[in-house]
């Protein structure tokens, strides 16, 4: 397949004729995401969310693509783009682009193209404009406070999927920046005890694995956060073979990881942050092969 076939022109992939082998994992992805196919089935016919314009930044991978072909089912018109420079499947944006719906995402995006491919979701060439945003990390969401202003008042909410633009959110919230409502999915029951937890165990050590092509097992691992992402994270290191500990400040965290078998370490000496490097247990650090961040701040 290629381009020049299409009637449709308003995306960019990396790679167009991979559509036919994403279609072929939609439809695996579909067997393994009953939820969401019961829902297409109930609810088709009503055409829920008829007229809703969303715009959604999440990261680009077939089990997004069941998902956006989803919302489209049920009614909606959808714009996307990734959150990730590095995530998206192409075989999976290709198959979200031959089906007709605008997607603009491709693995190993420069930070100029994340951004230009964010630019061209918030608006499509026939005057479209978006009445809800679908955000993963606020990035999304962000641009159009900043860039986009005169779009806020057509926009319902938005909704953010992680930790990270969470927080973000809560930032502007706190200083009156935020104009528009805002969900906060990432605290719901069945992400932050589903995918944060189960998610990071079974897809951490995979990640690693391709990136590295190291072998975990007998290696020391440091895992910075014991929450749900951090009892996923250990968990998925562990079942590698690596010697996995835990640093925690919050004290009910803390003893889960103890209970839960992993020797609990501070990064500091004497667990005193001195705010320089002389407080930085060293020793520790030097025995440590991987460290993974589970808090979803920076500087950590």
């Amino acid at each position: 397949m290629n381009t020049s076939a299409l009637p449709f022109a308003d995306f960019k992939v990396a790679d167009l004729s991979l559509a036919e082998f994403g279609r072929k994992e939609l439809r695996i992805a579909e067997r393994e995401m009953p939820a969401l196919m019961t829902i297409r089935a109930k609810y088709r016919a009503a055409q829920p969310l008829e007229g809703a314009r969303i715009v959604g930044s999440l990261h680009m991978t077939i089990q997004t693509a069941v998902l956006i072909e989803t919302l489209v089912d049920l009614g909606a018109s959808v714009r996307w783009s990734s959150c990730n420079i590095f995530s998206t499947q192409d075989h999976a944006a290709a198959a979200i682009a031959a089906a007709g719906i605008p997607v603009f995402a491709w693995k190993g995006e420069t930070e100029e193209e994340y951004w230009w491919c964010i630019e061209q979701t918030v608006r499509g060439s026939d005057g479209w404009t978006p009445n809800l945003i679908l955000d993963d990390g606020g990035d999304l969401t962000g641009l159009i406070h900043e860039k986009h202003p005169e779009l806020l008042a057509g926009i319902h909410g938005v909704s953010e999927e992680t930790t990270t633009g969470v927080h973000r959110l809560l930032d502007m919230l706190k200083i009156g920046t935020l104009k528009i409502p805002a969900i906060n999915v990432n605290d719901s029951v069945t992400k932050s005890k589903n995918d944060n937890k189960y998610g990071c165990r079974h897809s951490l050590n995979d990640a690693i694995k391709r990136a590295t092509d190291h072998l975990l097992s007998g290696k020391q691992a440091l895992v910075i956060g014991y929450g749900d992402v951090g009892k996923g994270s250990a968990a998925s290191l562990r079942q590698e073979g690596m010697i996995v500990k835990v640093t925690e400040i919050d004290p009910i965290c803390a003893m889960q990881a103890c209970m839960d078998g992993y020797e609990l370490v501070s990064p500091y000496l004497n667990g005193v942050n001195t705010g320089d490097d002389s407080g930085v247990d060293h020793t520790l650090l030097g025995k440590i092969d991987l460290i993974v961040t589970t808090t979803g701040n920076v500087n950590v």
